[in-house]
């Protein structure tokens, strides 16, 4: 499966702003930060790379699409379900 992004890259530390409130109800809490933001990161840059294929291959699949309903699936007759 290909990676949304290289997993063996080091680390880098960075210096964010965050609420304090919350930052500090999560260090009570013991929450890792890097390990929460890395995954919140991955699930939105997951999402967003979804959307951006979508967009980059909406015109072939729109055609694809349209082709199937005038001429059907290949193997249609074949199938027995």
């Amino acid at each position: 499966m290909h990676e949304l992004y290289d997993i063996a890259s080091p680390k880098k530390a960075t210096n964010l702003s965050v609420n304090s409130d919350l930052l500090s109800k999560t260090r009570a809490l013991n929450i890792n930060l890097s390990a929460t933001l890395e995954r919140a990161l991955r699930e939105e840059l997951a999402k967003r790379k979804a959307a951006q294929w979508a967009d980059e291959n909406r015109a072939a699949i729109t055609s694809y699409n349209k082709f199937v309903e005038q001429h059907g699936c290949f193997g249609d007759e074949f199938r027995e379900f």
